[in-house]
């Protein structure tokens, strides 16, 4: 089998693997082509590549001859266009929202897999890059905090007075809200953390943030640990109770978000209205609509004098260890796919291997895709 590890576009610095996990591929009887230069955002280059037994050849090459192709961020329809049927597609590519690509990929016959539909169950967690990048999101996120904030994050005892600690609140406590509780509290901050899963609060308070309860949240054990919908009664008790929060708090961290769907709105115009000049909101949930009304993706936006920063992708900003992470996860994956002889082996007996693909020969595999999308995707 030959592994071709393509070039990111747009903004994106991050890589699907580094040369470490090329090597790992290549001891396992694969071969590994590289497009040039796809690894130098993330300070890879090409030599690193080629030591470790990947071969460096043109975009075109690594099109034509790969039987898997592995990339971060989903590919334009344009590329998609220039695959076979042969090809086997891996990246994370959100079937649940991408529709269109969903459909290309049938109408083209594409075997493809979508890193984000991994199953959330214990023999997947060493693939779950949605864990990974969310640590890498919420620990950026509070740096961003604190550097924006016009205040000290730690308390200060000087001559010149008692310098009083910066209030945290956290919105959400799965991978990227814990990852910013224990950030923010290394660093000195009082921290706060609001989440409808009461099955969370033991794990805020382990961390030494106080858990924000409001009774009567909705739970749902089939839901794989993400948050569900709400009743209206529950959102009117919730609200009140984080704008409320809000007002005292330095620094809002936002990253409630519910697979396929728009992102909640926890935040209000008016809960920013009531917020101390100065202080900021880092909404990590931008890219499905925010958390915060006033967000924007990849914008900052100002308001009443509180700065709202709208960043889904800080994984990318911090492209070294989040392509080792990524990389560490799509190595996992791969393992399943890799037969004794290097030899590429679609199992679909195996729960992860079936649960991660979207599409294959035509037709839908992944069980939620199909059920959301039902006859829109029918071709």
């Amino acid at each position: 089998m030959i592994v071709g590890l393509l070039k990111e576009s747009g903004n994106e610095q991050r890589i699907a693997f580094l040369p470490e996990i090329a090597a790992k591929l290549v001891q396992q009887k694969v071969r590994v082509f590289v497009e040039k230069d796809a690894g130098l955002t993330a300070f890879q280059s090409n030599q690193l590549y080629e030591e470790a037994g990947a071969e460096i050849v043109s975009r075109e090459e690594v099109l034509a001859k790969s039987d898997l192709l592995v990339q971060i961020g989903e590919p334009s329809p344009e590329l998609v266009q220039q695959l076979g049927s042969d090809k086997v597609w891996l990246s994370q590519y959100h079937p649940l929202w991408n529709k269109g690509l969903v459909k290309l990929f049938l109408q083209k016959g594409i075997t493809s897999f979508s890193m984000d539909s991994i199953p959330r169950t214990s023999r997947a967690q060493a693939m779950d890059v949605l864990s990974s990048m969310a640590t890498v999101s919420g620990y950026k996120a509070v740096l961003e905090g604190a550097s924006q904030l016009p205040n000290f994050f730690p308390m200060f005892m000087t001559a010149a007075g008692t310098i009083r600690p910066a209030t945290v609140l956290v919105l959400g406590a799965g991978v990227a809200g814990l990852q910013a509780i224990a950030v923010a509290r290394k660093l000195g901050a009082q921290v706060q953390a609001f989440d409808v899963r009461s099955a969370v609060k033991e794990e805020v308070m382990s961390l030494g943030a106080r858990f924000v309860e409001v009774e009567g949240a909705r739970e749902d054990a089939a839901a794989g640990g993400y948050a569900v919908e709400q009743t209206e009664e529950f959102k009117q008790k919730q609200q009140q109770a984080i704008n409320d929060h809000a007002a005292k708090a330095n620094v809002v961290i936002c990253t409630a978000q519910i697979p396929g769907r728009k992102a909640p709105l926890l935040l209000p115009k008016e809960a920013v209205e009531r917020m101390k000049p100065g202080s900021v909101v880092v909404d990590l949930a931008a890219s499905s609509g925010g958390n915060c009304e006033l967000t924007r993706d990849n914008d900052t936006v100002v308001h009443h004098g509180v700065k709202i920063i709208g960043q889904s992708n800080y994984p990318s900003l911090m492209p070294v260890d989040a392509s080792k992470m990524y990389g560490k996860n799509v190595f996992n994956f791969l393992e399943l796919l890799i037969a004794d002889d290097g030899s590429l082996n679609l199992n679909f007996e195996d729960d992860i291997v079936a649960g991660t693909c979207i599409t294959h020969k035509g037709e839908v595999l992944n069980s939620r895709v199909k059920s959301l999308f039902g006859e829109l995707i029918d071709i």
